[in-house]
């Protein structure tokens, strides 16, 4: 199956499965896309139609969507 990952404000990826690691059970992981684009799930939330998806969940959707999570605080 082919996969675009659109990760938002910064461009779009393009992937064939077969070329992304294996998850557990021999289907690959959205947390293997983000390791593919050099993003780790602790840094972006991983969306399918408009839902956030559990990063371990094998790849079930052609488009998916990433996220940047924003950290932020107060500085003393």
């Amino acid at each position: 199956m082919h996969v675009t990952v659109d990760i938002k404000g910064e461009g779009t990826h393009e992937f064939d499965l077969e070329e992304v690691a294996d998850g557990t059970d021999g289907r690959p992981t959205y947390a293997a896309l983000l390791r593919a684009v050099d993003l780790s799930p602790h840094e972006v939330s991983v969306l399918v139609d408009g839902r956030p998806v559990p990063e371990d969940q094998p790849v079930e959707s052609e488009h998916v969507t990433v996220l940047r999570l924003i950290k932020g605080g107060c500085v003393d």
